[in-house]
């Protein structure tokens, strides 16, 4: 899917000299798939601590079962 987008020359550049990319297009790829995981970390990082967890629960006989 072909998308315009006015971005700042100087920063794709570095980026792709940093990253090693042959393009452009590689240097913005890579930059938003770790931007997308570096989120996804950070989702789970703020769910830390919420979930209940009952020390109690025999989670081996639960898998011995399935």
């Amino acid at each position: 899917m072909a998308t315009n987008l006015a971005l700042d020359d100087e920063l794709i550049e570095t980026a792709r000299k940093l990253g090693g990319h042959r393009s452009k297009r590689e240097a913005v790829t890579q930059a938003l798939e770790e931007y997308v995981q570096r989120i996804r970390q950070q989702e789970i990082l703020d769910d830390f601590g919420t979930i209940d967890f009952d020390p109690r629960h025999d989670y081996k006989k639960q898998r011995r079962v399935a």
